[in-house]
């Protein structure tokens, strides 16, 4: 079903573990008012050739790229996504050494029914925004500025050894308990998978 409003952007940071890396995540903080989102996302393939054809191809996740469109970026939230510094008079100082960390992103899209399709991407590392800026002329144009981050498979494995990269899912879907919903902002999501026992019961 297509989609028709984006909004509630939100961010979390991550605090990497020593050694293993694995990703620890922050409260989640609201980044801007959201205009855009455009996920674009590269696939690593191998196809394995036998007897004269294609007998196993393999399709596996490589990176993405997550470009936003926002109202605007306070300093907190630059300082945060760029690794930009604020000064003691408040004033965000960009460096040519700066390099932000990677952040989990979480956003929704309104869907045409009226429902909502959440997400969250477990690992985004931002470059600087872009910033349009035009002179007032007869008619008011808003400039507002861009910001892309390339998406990364998350360190973390989940409970089947796996490591995920991003979770959707779609209010209103019958497997869909109400509380991952509400709950949706409240912590970046963990994957949640019964247990060995419980198939077998």
């Amino acid at each position: 079903m297509a989609t028709i409003g984006l909004d509630k952007l939100y961010y979390a940071k991550i605090t990497e573990a020593p050694g293993t890396g694995e990703e620890t995540y922050d409260t989640p903080v609201q980044l801007a008012k959201a205009m855009s989102a455009e996920l674009s996302v590269e696939l690593a393939e191998a196809t394995l050739y036998a007897d004269d054809g294609a007998a196993e191809i393999v399709k596996e996740f490589q990176s993405g790229t997550l470009t936003l469109g926002v109202d605007d970026i306070g300093a907190s939230v630059a300082s945060d996504l760029t690794g930009a510094v604020i000064d003691e008079k408040g004033v965000v100082v960009s460096a040519s050494e700066d390099g932000g960390a990677p952040v989990a992103v979480g956003f929704r899209a309104k869907k045409s029914n009226g429902k909502y399709k959440y997400y969250w991407l477990y690992r985004v590392k931002f470059g600087i925004p872009a910033t349009n800026l035009t002179t007032k002329g007869e008619s008011i144009e808003f400039s507002t500025p861009t910001i892309e981050g390339t998406i990364l498979r998350r360190n973390k494995p989940d409970a089947k050894g796996r490591h995920p990269w991003k979770a959707e899912v779609t209010e209103g879907d019958t497997s869909v308990t109400p509380e991952t919903i509400t709950n949706w902002y409240e912590e970046v999501y963990e994957p949640s998978y019964p247990s060995a026992d419980s198939l077998s019961e």
